[in-house]
């Protein structure tokens, strides 16, 4: 019988989370996803800190040698390079009607999978690392989907008084895709 040696995690990049926090991320998570599919977009620009960077970078088709420069860096193109001024602009324009991109609105529904969360050195913010499809239906045959990973620092708060047990301080949104066949980009991922 020959003894297989276990490959242990890099310690710099594994932090081992309890079960709970595990846990309470997910469903933190999933609480999010359903406050944008039942458009509660009100509700949502809450669970953000006041300093958050959300932002999706562009994504180029690059070959083996350049595959590193395939993403964009946050000093380069992006798709979405929103502070919470800007993001809550977005939803005063989705909740008014006005916003001719969605009257009348998508209806959509995002699937929250592969989450891998890890604490931060010398912080209680959280690293999560997710994967995300969300599916868009508008009119009576207009369809797209948005396929992608989802990186976010959680920022603890009181639960008791907010609700929820983290705040969104950062989220970059990676998409596979290179060129976005929809013709606009007027949904939260």
């Amino acid at each position: 019988m020959t003894t297989i040696d276990r490959v242990e995690p890099a310690t710099s990049s594994f932090r081992s989370i309890d079960v709970q926090t595990q846990h309470d991320v997910e469903q933190f998570l999933y609480a999010e996803a359903e406050l944008l599919d039942q458009q509660r977009y009100t509700d949502w620009i809450e669970l953000f800190t006041e300093d958050v960077h959300y932002w999706a970078p562009t994504r180029m088709t690059r070959t083996n040698r350049e595959r590193h420069r395939e993403i964009a860096d946050e000093d380069e193109s992006a798709l979405i390079d929103d502070t919470l001024y800007y993001l809550r602009g977005r939803v005063r324009r989705y909740t008014s009607g006005i916003s001719w991109s969605e009257e009348p609105p998508s209806r959509t529904r995002r699937l929250i999978t592969n989450v891998r969360v890890t604490r931060r050195a010398d912080s209680d913010e959280l690293d999560v690392t997710a994967n995300f499809y969300v599916y868009r239906s508008r009119l009576e045959r207009h369809q797209d989907w948005f396929v992608g990973e989802r990186f976010d620092v959680l920022r603890p708060t009181d639960a008791a008084a907010t609700g929820y047990p983290y705040h969104i301080a950062s989220r970059k949104i990676v998409l596979e895709q290179t060129t976005l066949l929809a013709p606009s980009l007027s949904i939260f991922l």
